[in-house]
């Protein structure tokens, strides 16, 4: 799978090209709400239907999310997701990853 970068009027995003998978409610894939769209988990990336194509779903920058009691591990009871070379775990609408005694948002 190919990503390349598309420009939008106001700023760039990620695409994916050559995707010939239909990301929908019953598509297999697990989906959780990101934001103001849709996440589906697809081969460790995060894709997110956009207009007439895919785009990858990528955090801008590094950005801290706020410090919380829970700790995010397998069966914490929070959806994980793999992502790239972590896991993403799906917390209140947000996706924590782990990074060096915090979590970031992703």
């Amino acid at each position: 799978m190919t990503t390349t970068t598309a420009s939008t009027s106001t700023t760039g995003h990620p695409v994916h090209t050559e995707h010939d998978h239909t990301h929908a409610d019953s598509c297999g894939h697990v989906s959780f709400a990101h934001a103001d769209h849709v996440d589906y988990a697809h081969d460790g990336h995060l894709h997110r239907v956009h207009e007439d194509h895919v785009d990858e779903c990528t955090p801008a920058g590094h950005t801290e999310a706020e410090p919380h009691d829970h700790t995010h591990a397998q069966a914490c009871g929070h959806v994980a997701v793999p992502h790239e070379d972590h896991v993403d775990y799906v917390h209140d609408g947000h996706r924590h990853a782990p990074h060096t005694g915090h979590y970031d948002e992703h």
